[in-house]
């Protein structure tokens, strides 16, 4: 099984850890979140990233996910890949954390796959009544 770090700012990767356990009624294994604020130094939390990093990692790689690209989260995302091994997505939301937890028995190319596409299938206007 394929692990997942969320790297985000402040709570938002907690809250959708919350949610995705909301939606599934239990909380699924391998997930972890780390919550940068504005006034961590990356360089001084890089350790910490990376011990969470092999918290979550069952022998099948890891998907860091972050919220923004370019901001700090990502920054600090980007110094934990390892291709084929850690790989990174960013824009996380919802629909994308819970398409990638329902394919992460299937590989890194295809759970990458799918995150990127839940998430953008998951944008979508509403049709009105």
């Amino acid at each position: 099984m394929i692990g997942i770090l969320l790297i985000t700012h402040g709570c938002f990767g907690e809250s959708l850890i919350q949610n995705v356990c909301h939606v599934l009624n239990k909380r699924p294994p391998l997930i972890a979140q780390f919550g940068v604020a504005p006034q961590d130094d990356p360089l001084d939390i890089l350790p910490r990233a990376r011990l969470l990093l092999k918290e979550v990692d069952g022998g099948e790689g890891v998907v860091v996910m972050t919220d923004i690209f370019g901001a700090t989260p990502a920054n600090l995302a980007l110094k934990l890949l390892q291709p084929g091994r850690v790989e990174g997505v960013s824009g996380v939301n919802l629909p994308m954390l819970l398409r990638a937890l329902t394919y992460r028995d299937k590989g890194m190319e295809t759970i990458l796959q799918k995150a990127v596409s839940g998430a953008h299938d998951g944008v979508m206007k509403l049709p009105t009544p």
